[in-house]
């Protein structure tokens, strides 16, 4: 064999097992760190939107109240807010259109209703709206946390 071609082989001899083993574990350090950036700034912002939501919520129900002299029953819920409610008193208006830009009461950033309740016990308003958390359970820490208008 020729010097030459000695050289040529030692040039494409490729990768050592050990190079790519490093390659491969800093790619998977990479990896994780960034998934659980990505992960903890999922949940942040799913709190965010529901604490968002809920203070939309409440000024829409501000505006309603001063319109119709009072806020929803318990069993007109949220829905007032999009629907004219039958039993609104003498002299109450409603704003055409509804009192939410978007036609229709937003689901919570996990996929559940608000909650809505009248009389208000947590908030010391006359309502109290909230979403359950990501647990979808009254109470918990954390993400599980209910997200209210005492917040």
């Amino acid at each position: 064999m020729t010097e030459k071609q000695k050289q040529r082989l030692k040039r494409q001899r490729g990768f050592t097992l050990t190079e790519i083993m490093v390659v491969v574990f800093i790619i998977g350090l990479l990896s994780s760190v960034v998934l659980f950036n990505v992960l903890g700034a999922r949940s942040d912002a799913q709190v965010k939107t529901a604490q968002v939501n809920i203070t939309a919520l409440s000024q829409a129900l501000e505006q309603y109240a001063l319109d119709a002299y009072d806020y929803p029953t318990e069993q007109q819920g949220l829905e007032a807010l999009v629907e004219r409610p039958d039993n609104l008193p003498d002299g109450a208006s409603y704003r055409t259109g509804g009192y939410l830009q978007k036609g229709s009461v937003p689901l919570d950033p996990w996929g559940r209703p608000y909650v809505y309740e009248r009389p208000g016990d947590k908030s010391g308003r006359p309502y109290d709206l909230y979403s359950l958390g990501a647990d979808g359970q009254e109470g918990g820490e954390e993400l599980d946390a209910d997200i209210g208008n005492w917040d």
